[in-house]
């Protein structure tokens, strides 16, 4: 295996060839180049690409002449070609997918935002503590200075003020937990991991896990609000099949292929049955290419969906096979047959409809004529109408299934007018300026008086359980936004068949052209909306164009337009440009405090996975662009409720407890020292060791928080993926009101834990003998007391117990007493703690120590204990309530849906209606043509069209042999 690729050095472009490349290498195998040993000369002197001229030279070969007809640029698809030689040429950053990226920016979760906020509120409250200290300082040195002469207090009050004010910044310095960060780092590490390893998020088939390429975003994942997805690649497969068909009133389910084709012998309907499987054989523009030395013939098609309609001709005995500039050939039921193309007027998104013209073996002329009911029923004739009802009941039957459509029709048409006809559409091809509205109109003229075959149902292979997840995300309360460039009558479809909209969902369709018609427009839904604007709880779904879409992007309408989005449920845009879909993800993200996520497949999806909170690619057949630009990566659609559900609300639980209680355990400690500062004549003076300070955060107290931020769960994944509404209501786990009830609930810990302390020991007995140990034997009852409390709480808060949980608990609990029996004995052999000589028999000895742990953990545990009682008694969550039902394990469905307790034999019959036949599920409406849309999904505008293609195209003649 070899491949060519470039050198650009200073302006030169050299060649090199590269060998050895494994057998998994996605370059095209170039065996012929191997004789050669790899030596090739090339020129290219010029590099403009339109203008560049040069040769590629093998040796001992004929140099080959490098032009503009030669070039393909990036993202260019090549169809019926088996293999290429090529050359790479690097062209800068001008090009349309390189100008439509975006710099990759700097994300940060929103949990990050509120703790570097009330960090600031933290060290301002911190500098007003300093202040207030150092006040009380000159105050209490003024009052003593004069009357307590042996004090010596210094005169130099100034000097003393600015001295005091930064011993108290020093000592209360800790109030702000620096340790916060490495613990944080150390918890998302592990958190992605989880996410990395998850055997439930990895796709065998492909051979893709989960990939967490950024960690700082997990707890980001559990507080998404907004989610913008690509069709695509990332909701469906683009894979079509073709599942039913309705011919002549009669319906034809999948798997119905005997009783067609015996219909199409003996029966009332036979002619039609026969036009319908010619039209379906010969209406495309499709190219076949028949497969070496197997009788196996590819399709070559624009539309997925022609290609499904030619295998679906396939199962009924219609086979084409051959194409030439003017004609096609079928084989009908093993006879072959061969129709004259005359004219191919093409699809567009204003026809709605393709037509094709041909010459019939028995010398007549036919239109067939494809396309949406709602173009094809106008043009039918009085005798042609006589199935449009049944088909019409057809049709509502395949949109409530989620299927595409399209209507066949033909008419037989006359020498004489067919001549006149083919003038003026001649004429109108030649125009210069709107070309394509001249075709439409001549194109009226003969796509009259049609007669209605019958219809097809194609399904748009959907990625595995989609139509799950979106109704998942939709019950976890997440509004979900389709931005497609797809067409708007595809678009729609899709949204019914992934549960995006459900029949009898009230539409908004913006489709209009200008900038004040769209104004109008808007200011009507807004005001039909009334005081229900800007408020998701409408049962709506929004669709708008991408012309419409860029009046709504503008600056005065942007914000009623977002207005009215805020008022839908969900929102689907059609026919938007790379750039469009940053910019709508950009005007949520910006102008709502709610989080957003993009997923996508490409790299067309690249700039709005960049402009969201969160974005997240999918490893597709679209290459790995999207994946290497997003924060997150995974394989299917539907591994993203075990990313959100579950790894998300997790994360985001554990990173808020672990936020919380870091504050919490610092300002229950180092807040003592204010309180002491009162008795020290706010001198600065500490009442705990200083080795012990430094060892708080690093050795007593660091197990707990990172126990709680990687091991704790808040209900099993199970639990959470069977009810999606857990997710919402665990968005208010962290907020700037939660933050300062946890500083408050530290402050009067703290409190508490120092004053019972100060008034047991208020004379100084701390043994029988009378005899008492001086303040750092205090302060070490309080430190020891500060200790059990933190870790205690910490279990508090802790959901699910593990042997892990025990030991970090309990074991820095221990630690402390290992620590205190050690460091007592230190002094002498190591230069350090000698005030600590004899501190542990000291503690241990004295009675007092013993009977107020007992007391005082009672009394400021059992503070939090009440509160908690009070709250989940009066006030029980849905996480609460399933929290408790886990642990008993009895049947959880009634939590959730009272509604659902019933008894057994009324849930089976509840059940059982919804599984019969799919003709029950039909909901009548005089609007389905605008709800299901119609199976058309090819490329419009191209470099070369497909009609052109096939106008040149002979699959006669013989492949070129490989040279």
């Amino acid at each position: 295996m070899c491949y060519i690729e470039t050198m650009n050095l200073d302006g030169e472009t050299n060649l090199k060839i590269r060998q050895g490349l494994p057998e998994t290498s996605r370059y095209v195998d170039a065996n012929d180049l191997m004789r050669f040993k790899g030596v090739i000369e090339c020129e290219l002197p010029n590099r403009l690409i339109y203008d560049f001229a040069g040769s590629l030279k093998l040796v001992d070969r004929v140099p080959l002449s490098l032009g503009p007809n030669h070039l393909l640029l990036r993202g260019a698809m090549l169809r019926n070609t088996a293999w290429v030689c090529s050359v790479v040429i690097y062209t800068g950053h001008e090009t349309k997918l390189m100008m439509n990226q975006t710099s990759a920016p700097l994300k940060r979760s929103t949990v990050d935002k509120i703790v570097n906020t009330q960090i600031i509120m933290l060290f301002l409250l911190l500098c007003t503590l300093c202040l207030i200290s150092a006040f009380c300082n000159i105050i209490w040195t003024k009052q003593k200075g004069s009357k307590d002469w042996y004090l010596q207090v210094d005169e130099f009050v100034t000097f003393k003020f600015a001295f005091n004010l930064l011993t108290f910044f020093i000592l209360f310095n800790n109030l702000i937990p620096i340790s916060l960060q490495v613990t944080v780092e150390v918890v998302r590490f592990m958190q992605a991991l989880f996410i990395n390893n998850d055997i439930e998020m990895y796709h065998e088939e492909s051979n893709t896990p989960a990939m967490a390429r950024t960690s700082n975003l997990n707890e980001e994942l559990g507080m998404v609000k907004y989610i913008f997805s690509d069709k695509t690649g990332t909701l469906t497969r683009n894979v079509m099949e073709f599942k039913h068909c309705s011919i002549a009133g009669v319906l034809y389910l999948e798997g119905s292929q005997k009783t067609l084709i015996n219909n199409s012998k003996n029966h009332p309907t036979r002619d039609y049955v026969l036009e319908f499987l010619r039209m379906m054989s010969v209406c495309h523009t499709v190219i076949p290419e028949k497969v070496k030395d197997s009788n196996e013939i590819l399709y070559h098609a624009s539309s997925p969906d022609e290609q499904a309609l030619l295998k679906g001709c396939q199962l009924f005995g219609y086979v084409f096979h051959t194409r030439t500039p003017r004609a096609v050939t079928i084989s009908a039921l093993g006879i072959n047959e061969v129709y004259e193309v005359l004219t191919v007027i093409e699809f567009t998104s204003a026809r709605k409809r393709m037509s094709v013209i041909v010459r019939a073996p028995n010398k007549k002329i036919y239109l067939y004529c494809k396309g949406a009911d709602t173009v094809i029923f106008e043009r039918l004739s009085r005798a042609g109408e006589e199935y449009k009802d049944i088909t019409l009941k057809h049709l509502e039957e395949f949109a409530n299934n989620g299927y595409r459509t399209l209507c066949f029709a033909y008419a037989e048409i006359s020498e004489h007018t067919y001549s006149d006809w083919n003038e003026e559409f001649l004429k109108a091809g030649n125009v210069l300026t709107n070309r394509e509205g001249a075709i439409d109109e001549v194109a009226k003229l003969i796509e009259v008086n049609l007669i209605l075959l019958g219809a097809t149902a194609v399904e748009d292979k959907l990625q595995d359980q989609v139509p799950e997840t979106i109704a998942a995300l939709i019950k976890a309360d997440i509004n979900v936004w389709v931005l497609t460039g797809d067409k708007q009558e595809t678009a729609i479809n899709i949204g019914f068949s992934t549960n995006l909209i459900t029949q009898g969902t009230p539409l908004i369709i913006l489709n209009e052209p200008t900038l004040d018609e769209l104004r109008e427009s808007l200011r009507q839904h807004m005001s039909e909306r009334g005081p229900g604007v800007g408020k998701p709880d409408n049962p709506l779904t929004l669709v708008i164009d991408g012309q419409s879409l860029k009046h709504a992007l503008s600056h005065d309408l942007k914000m009623d337009f977002l207005e009215l989005c805020m008022s839908c449920k969900s929102v689907i845009c059609c026919r938007v440009s790379p750039m469009q879909k940053a910019e709508v993800v950009e005007l949520v993200t910006l102008n709502t405090r709610q989080v957003t996520l993009a997923i996508g497949d490409g790299a067309n999806d690249v700039a709005m996975i960049q402009k969201a909170h969160v974005g997240v690619g999918i490893s597709g057949v679209e290459g790995l662009q999207a994946a290497c630009a997003s924060d997150y990566s995974i394989a299917q659609f539907k591994f993203l409720l075990k990313l959100l559900f579950v790894h998300g609300a997790w994360n985001y639980n554990r990173m808020s407890k672990l936020i919380l209680y870091s504050f919490y355990k610092n300002i229950c400690l180092y807040i003592i020292e204010l309180w002491f500062a009162i008795y020290s004549g706010w001198s600065g003076q500490i009442i705990f060791e200083r080795w012990t300070i430094g060892l708080y955060n690093v050795l007593f107290t660091a197990a707990p928080p990172l126990v709680i931020g990687i091991f704790d769960i808040v209900c099993t994944a199970n639990t959470r993926l069977k009810f999606p509404q857990l997710y919402s209501q665990t968005l208010d786990t962290f907020n700037v009101r939660i933050f300062w009830i946890w500083v408050i609930n530290a402050i009067l810990h703290s409190f508490l834990l120092f004053w019972i302390c100060m008034f047991a020991l208020k004379h100084e007995v701390v043994w029988s003998n009378g005899k008492e140990g001086g303040y750092l034997l205090m302060g070490n009852f309080i430190y020891t007391y500060v200790v059990i409390v933190v870790c205690l709480k910490a279990g508090l808060h802790i959901q699910s117990w593990s042997y892990i949980v025990h030991t970090a608990i309990w074991g820095s609990i221990v630690a402390w007493f290992v620590f205190l029996v050690i460091y007592s004995h230190v002094w002498q052999v190591f230069p350090i703690g000698s005030v600590f000589t004899g501190m542990d028999v000291m503690v241990f000895s004295s009675p007092i120590f013993w009977i107020l742990m007992l007391f005082s953990v009672t009394v400021v545990m059992g503070l939090d204990l009440a509160a908690l009682s009070i709250q989940t008694t009066t006030k029980k969550s849905l996480v609460q309530t399933l929290r408790e039902n886990e642990l008993r394990k009895p049947n959880t469905n009634n939590v959730v849906n009272p509604r659902h307790r019933t008894n057994e034999k009324a849930r089976l019959l509840e059940n059982v209606k919804s599984v019969f036949n799919f003709k029950s599920r039909l909901q009548s409406t005089t609007e389905v043509e605008m709800n299901h849309g119609f199976a058309f999904s090819q490329e419009e505008g191209g470099a070369v069209s497909q009609s052109d293609m096939i106008r040149v195209y002979n699959t006669c003649s013989p492949t070129p042999e490989v040279v």
